[in-house]
């Protein structure tokens, strides 16, 4: 226990110094919704989305936004690094196991999303008048099975690359199509029903319709929150499978 506690402070000192991953985690999705909530067509109802505003529905996709930041863009890079100069190999014969560190930053960087969220829904609520989620617990249910889905994705990107090139690559590959089905460029909400259907079956489709349903005050709908578990324990058994320490 003190040997992966040393490990997570370890990791913590390292992530605080690295100002880009802070920003595009915890910092950039709030910018993004204050640029968003600042349009005034953005703050006016629309009865085309049942009288709702669009910065309404954006919250719950910056706040995926935050998720998908943290499971794509950083996560990968820091271990498929470690694992390339060997790192990783170097701790294997140490106290400290290489199962440590990756613990360790799937803690952060889960942690740092989550950060992500709470303030997101925070100044769209001090700044917008964004209602805060009426359902608390399904919210905060689909929230973690969010975290662990875009963690799980990432690790998996991390099991799959060899290097940090091909990490990137993949992690930036995986990240367009990931803020799509978010619904990032439209709402998920505001798509047409065919497209909607199809972006429900993808984790951070799903993920986007129980968000919104809890904080709408109804209970997200099982089939959303099994698509989002179940593509997390997909992406969990495909990363064990294929992850490799050196």
């Amino acid at each position: 226990m003190s040997v992966s506690t040393a490990v997570l402070k370890s990791e913590a000192r390292l992530f605080s110094r690295e100002p880009a991953a802070i920003f595009w985690v915890i910092a950039f999705p709030t910018v993004l919704l204050t640029i968003l909530g600042l349009i005034p067509s953005f703050r006016t109802p629309d009865p085309k989305i049942g009288g709702l505003r669009t910065v309404d529905l954006y919250v719950p996709v910056v706040v995926l936004l935050a998720m998908i930041m943290a499971g794509l863009q950083v996560l990968p890079p820091v271990l498929t690094g470690y694992r390339e100069r060997g790192i990783l190999r170097r701790m294997s014969t140490t106290p400290v196991r290489p199962v440590s560190l990756l613990t360790a930053q799937i803690v952060l960087n889960g942690a740092a999303a989550l950060c992500s969220a709470i303030l997101a829904m925070a100044v769209g609520r001090l700044a917008f008048g964004v209602a805060l989620p009426e359902q608390f617990f399904g919210y905060a249910l689909a929230l973690i099975l969010a975290t662990l889905g875009a963690l799980a994705f990432g690790a998996t990107i991390t099991a799959i690359s060899r290097t940090t090139k091909i990490s990137n690559a993949i992690g930036l590959a995986a990240f367009f199509p990931a803020m799509f089905t978010a619904g990032i460029y439209v709402p998920v909400q505001a798509m047409p029903d065919l497209l909607q259907r199809i972006v429900e079956f993808t984790p951070f489709g799903a993920a986007a319709q129980a968000l919104n349903q809890a904080a709408a005050g109804d209970w997200p709908s099982w089939s959303h929150l099994g698509v989002t578990a179940l593509w997390t324990v997909i992406l969990i058994s495909v990363a064990a499978r294929w992850f490799r320490w050196e």
